[in-house]
Protein backbone atom coordinates (compact mmCIF):
# COMPACT_ATOMS: atom_id res chain seq x y z
CA UNK A 1 0.00 0.00 0.00
CA UNK A 2 2.68 2.49 0.93
CA UNK A 3 4.55 1.85 -2.26
CA UNK A 4 1.52 2.24 -4.18
CA UNK A 5 0.71 5.55 -2.79
CA UNK A 6 4.70 6.88 -3.91
CA UNK A 7 3.76 5.94 -7.08
CA UNK A 8 0.64 7.61 -7.50
CA UNK A 9 3.14 10.82 -5.90
CA UNK A 10 5.27 10.48 -8.32
CA UNK A 11 3.03 10.08 -11.44
CA UNK A 12 2.52 13.80 -11.92
CA UNK A 13 5.68 14.85 -11.32
CA UNK A 14 6.95 12.32 -14.24
CA UNK A 15 4.19 13.43 -16.14
CA UNK A 16 5.57 17.09 -15.85
CA UNK A 17 9.63 16.36 -16.86
CA UNK A 18 8.75 14.47 -19.80
CA UNK A 19 6.64 17.90 -21.07
CA UNK A 20 9.83 19.76 -20.58
CA UNK A 21 12.69 17.51 -21.67
CA UNK A 22 10.87 16.28 -24.58
CA UNK A 23 10.77 18.86 -27.97
CA UNK A 24 8.25 19.46 -30.17
CA UNK A 25 9.01 17.94 -34.19
CA UNK A 26 8.68 21.29 -36.54
CA UNK A 27 6.18 20.92 -39.47
CA UNK A 28 8.64 20.12 -42.20
CA UNK A 29 5.55 22.02 -44.71
CA UNK A 30 6.11 24.90 -42.22
CA UNK A 31 9.90 25.45 -42.79
CA UNK A 32 9.55 25.01 -46.80
CA UNK A 33 6.78 27.56 -46.86
CA UNK A 34 8.84 30.14 -44.81
CA UNK A 35 11.51 29.53 -46.90
CA UNK A 36 9.54 29.80 -50.12
CA UNK A 37 8.78 32.92 -48.78
CA UNK A 38 11.92 34.35 -48.14
CA UNK A 39 13.05 33.53 -51.88
CA UNK A 40 9.54 35.21 -53.07
CA UNK A 41 10.69 38.78 -51.18
CA UNK A 42 13.95 38.09 -52.09
CA UNK A 43 13.08 38.12 -55.88
CA UNK A 44 10.51 40.80 -55.29
CA UNK A 45 13.12 43.27 -54.00
CA UNK A 46 15.61 42.40 -56.76
CA UNK A 47 12.78 42.68 -59.78
CA UNK A 48 11.61 46.25 -57.63
CA UNK A 49 15.78 47.19 -57.76
CA UNK A 50 16.11 46.47 -61.52
CA UNK A 51 12.74 48.35 -62.31
CA UNK A 52 14.42 51.23 -60.34
CA UNK A 53 17.67 50.89 -62.39
CA UNK A 54 15.94 50.53 -65.50
CA UNK A 55 13.20 53.81 -64.80
CA UNK A 56 16.53 55.30 -64.14
CA UNK A 57 18.26 54.18 -67.36
CA UNK A 58 14.61 55.67 -69.01
CA UNK A 59 14.81 58.86 -67.23
CA UNK A 60 18.56 59.64 -67.95
CA UNK A 61 17.87 58.40 -71.71
CA UNK A 62 14.97 60.86 -72.03
CA UNK A 63 17.10 64.09 -70.16
CA UNK A 64 20.08 63.68 -73.24
CA UNK A 65 17.56 63.38 -75.90
CA UNK A 66 15.97 66.88 -74.12
CA UNK A 67 19.62 68.00 -73.89
CA UNK A 68 20.02 67.43 -77.42
CA UNK A 69 17.24 68.79 -78.76
CA UNK A 70 18.04 71.82 -76.74
CA UNK A 71 21.31 71.97 -78.22
CA UNK A 72 19.80 71.73 -81.58
CA UNK A 73 17.13 74.16 -81.04
CA UNK A 74 19.93 76.75 -79.49
CA UNK A 75 22.27 75.67 -82.94
CA UNK A 76 19.30 76.84 -84.99
CA UNK A 77 18.13 79.87 -83.25
CA UNK A 78 22.02 80.85 -83.55
CA UNK A 79 22.29 79.93 -86.96
CA UNK A 80 18.88 81.74 -88.13
CA UNK A 81 20.07 84.76 -86.17
CA UNK A 82 23.36 84.66 -87.67
CA UNK A 83 21.66 84.18 -91.44
CA UNK A 84 19.42 87.64 -90.71
CA UNK A 85 22.49 89.36 -89.78
CA UNK A 86 24.48 88.52 -92.28
CA UNK A 87 21.46 89.25 -94.80
CA UNK A 88 21.22 92.97 -93.08
CA UNK A 89 24.99 93.49 -93.76
CA UNK A 90 24.32 92.55 -97.31
CA UNK A 91 21.65 94.35 -98.15
CA UNK A 92 23.21 97.55 -95.98
CA UNK A 93 26.51 96.69 -98.17
CA UNK A 94 24.83 96.68 -101.03
CA UNK A 95 22.75 99.74 -100.37
CA UNK A 96 25.62 101.86 -99.94
CA UNK A 97 27.26 100.73 -103.02
CA UNK A 98 24.87 101.58 -105.40
CA UNK A 99 24.34 104.80 -103.55
CA UNK A 100 28.17 105.18 -104.22
CA UNK A 101 27.67 103.96 -107.79
CA UNK A 102 24.51 106.37 -107.81
CA UNK A 103 26.76 109.59 -106.73
CA UNK A 104 29.42 108.54 -109.03
CA UNK A 105 27.45 108.59 -111.98
CA UNK A 106 25.48 111.62 -110.93
CA UNK A 107 28.70 113.14 -110.88
CA UNK A 108 29.73 112.02 -114.27
CA UNK A 109 27.08 112.89 -115.79
CA UNK A 110 27.09 116.10 -114.37
CA UNK A 111 30.85 116.48 -115.64
CA UNK A 112 29.63 115.48 -118.87
CA UNK A 113 27.29 118.26 -119.47
CA UNK A 114 30.03 121.00 -118.41
CA UNK A 115 32.35 119.17 -121.02
CA UNK A 116 33.41 122.55 -123.20
CA UNK A 117 31.66 124.60 -120.68
CA UNK A 118 32.77 126.27 -117.77
CA UNK A 119 31.77 126.50 -114.27
CA UNK A 120 31.31 129.97 -112.70
CA UNK A 121 31.76 131.46 -109.23
CA UNK A 122 28.88 129.98 -106.76
CA UNK A 123 27.67 127.51 -109.01
CA UNK A 124 27.37 123.43 -107.93
CA UNK A 125 27.97 121.10 -110.60
CA UNK A 126 25.13 119.13 -109.62
CA UNK A 127 22.82 122.30 -108.39
CA UNK A 128 19.47 119.83 -107.29
CA UNK A 129 22.03 116.97 -105.89
CA UNK A 130 22.92 116.10 -102.43
CA UNK A 131 25.94 117.20 -101.40
CA UNK A 132 27.92 113.67 -101.57
CA UNK A 133 26.74 114.03 -105.38
CA UNK A 134 28.20 117.60 -105.77
CA UNK A 135 31.53 116.58 -103.99
CA UNK A 136 32.00 113.38 -105.86
CA UNK A 137 31.40 115.19 -108.96
CA UNK A 138 34.17 118.08 -107.90
CA UNK A 139 36.36 115.22 -106.81
CA UNK A 140 35.74 113.72 -111.09
CA UNK A 141 36.87 117.30 -112.08
CA UNK A 142 39.73 117.13 -110.18
CA UNK A 143 40.47 113.45 -111.35
CA UNK A 144 39.87 114.55 -114.94
CA UNK A 145 42.70 117.27 -114.46
CA UNK A 146 40.27 120.00 -114.69
CA UNK A 147 41.90 121.95 -111.50
CA UNK A 148 40.31 125.67 -111.95
CA UNK A 149 36.52 124.14 -112.07
CA UNK A 150 37.37 121.34 -109.68
CA UNK A 151 38.81 124.30 -107.36
CA UNK A 152 35.69 126.51 -108.02
CA UNK A 153 33.38 123.62 -107.22
CA UNK A 154 35.25 122.32 -103.69
CA UNK A 155 34.92 126.28 -102.85
CA UNK A 156 31.03 126.18 -103.30
CA UNK A 157 30.35 123.19 -101.89
CA UNK A 158 31.95 124.91 -98.80
CA UNK A 159 30.19 127.12 -98.94
CA UNK A 160 26.61 125.40 -99.31
CA UNK A 161 27.31 122.44 -97.08
CA UNK A 162 29.56 123.86 -94.41
CA UNK A 163 28.54 121.03 -91.92
CA UNK A 164 28.83 118.31 -93.99
CA UNK A 165 30.98 115.60 -93.25
CA UNK A 166 32.78 115.56 -96.17
CA UNK A 167 33.94 119.18 -95.65
CA UNK A 168 37.48 118.35 -94.48
CA UNK A 169 38.09 116.61 -97.38
CA UNK A 170 36.36 118.90 -99.95
CA UNK A 171 38.66 121.77 -98.08
CA UNK A 172 41.71 119.36 -98.57
CA UNK A 173 41.39 119.01 -102.32
CA UNK A 174 40.52 122.45 -102.52
CA UNK A 175 44.34 123.20 -100.99
CA UNK A 176 45.23 120.61 -103.85
CA UNK A 177 43.65 121.75 -106.73
CA UNK A 178 46.11 124.72 -106.44
CA UNK A 179 48.58 122.86 -105.74
CA UNK A 180 49.08 121.08 -108.53
CA UNK A 181 48.44 124.24 -110.51
CA UNK A 182 52.15 125.68 -108.58
CA UNK A 183 50.37 127.83 -106.51
CA UNK A 184 51.63 127.02 -103.53
CA UNK A 185 50.82 130.69 -101.85
CA UNK A 186 47.12 129.85 -102.07
CA UNK A 187 47.96 126.21 -101.61
CA UNK A 188 49.74 126.97 -98.59
CA UNK A 189 46.56 129.03 -96.99
CA UNK A 190 44.10 126.30 -98.11
CA UNK A 191 46.10 123.48 -96.60
CA UNK A 192 46.52 125.96 -93.26
CA UNK A 193 42.57 126.13 -93.15
CA UNK A 194 42.11 122.20 -92.81
CA UNK A 195 44.23 121.90 -89.72
CA UNK A 196 42.40 124.80 -87.97
CA UNK A 197 39.57 124.24 -89.11
CA UNK A 198 39.35 120.21 -88.55
CA UNK A 199 41.63 119.62 -86.39
CA UNK A 200 40.61 116.23 -85.60
CA UNK A 201 40.29 115.30 -89.80
CA UNK A 202 42.53 112.37 -90.88
CA UNK A 203 43.63 114.67 -93.59
CA UNK A 204 45.93 116.62 -91.11
CA UNK A 205 48.91 115.02 -91.31
CA UNK A 206 48.45 114.79 -95.09
CA UNK A 207 47.74 118.71 -94.97
CA UNK A 208 50.95 119.13 -92.74
CA UNK A 209 52.81 117.52 -94.95
CA UNK A 210 52.07 119.34 -98.04
CA UNK A 211 52.26 122.39 -96.34
CA UNK A 212 55.80 121.57 -95.42
CA UNK A 213 56.39 120.90 -99.53
CA UNK A 214 54.70 124.62 -100.27
CA UNK A 215 56.96 126.12 -98.11
CA UNK A 216 60.22 124.13 -99.74
CA UNK A 217 58.65 124.70 -103.61
CA UNK A 218 58.50 128.90 -101.75
CA UNK A 219 61.97 128.26 -100.28
CA UNK A 220 60.48 129.07 -97.23
CA UNK A 221 63.19 126.64 -95.33
CA UNK A 222 62.83 126.90 -91.50
CA UNK A 223 59.00 126.19 -92.08
CA UNK A 224 59.31 123.60 -94.39
CA UNK A 225 61.44 121.66 -92.14
CA UNK A 226 58.94 123.28 -89.03
CA UNK A 227 55.91 121.47 -90.84
CA UNK A 228 57.76 118.35 -92.10
CA UNK A 229 59.35 118.04 -88.46
CA UNK A 230 55.93 117.99 -86.85
CA UNK A 231 54.60 115.56 -88.94
CA UNK A 232 56.93 112.61 -87.91
CA UNK A 233 56.61 114.11 -83.97
CA UNK A 234 53.14 113.94 -84.33
CA UNK A 235 52.08 111.05 -86.76
CA UNK A 236 54.74 108.93 -86.70
CA UNK A 237 52.82 105.81 -87.93
CA UNK A 238 51.72 106.88 -91.31
CA UNK A 239 52.42 107.54 -94.40
CA UNK A 240 52.79 111.31 -94.43
CA UNK A 241 55.39 111.14 -91.62
CA UNK A 242 57.89 108.39 -94.26
CA UNK A 243 57.26 110.94 -96.81
CA UNK A 244 57.73 114.32 -94.37
CA UNK A 245 61.49 111.86 -93.80
CA UNK A 246 62.31 110.96 -97.08
CA UNK A 247 61.74 115.33 -97.96
CA UNK A 248 63.89 116.19 -94.90
CA UNK A 249 66.71 113.92 -96.30
CA UNK A 250 66.63 115.34 -99.47
CA UNK A 251 67.01 118.95 -98.07
CA UNK A 252 69.75 117.50 -96.14
CA UNK A 253 71.78 116.17 -98.92
CA UNK A 254 70.86 119.82 -100.94
CA UNK A 255 71.94 121.93 -97.75
CA UNK A 256 68.93 124.16 -97.44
Amino acid sequence: MAMDRKLLLLAPALALGGCVLMEPKEDPNAARLDELERRMQAIERVMQNQSLVNMTQQVAAVERQSDEMQGRVESLEHNSETTADRQRQLYADLDARIQELESSLTARNAVGVMEGGTLAPGQLPVPSGSDRDNYQAAFELLKDERYEQAGLAFEQFLVTYPDSELADNAQYWLAESHYVTQNFGRALAEFQAVIDTYPRSRKVPDALLKMGYCNYELKSWQDARGSLTRVQADYPETTAARLAGQRLKRMDEEGV
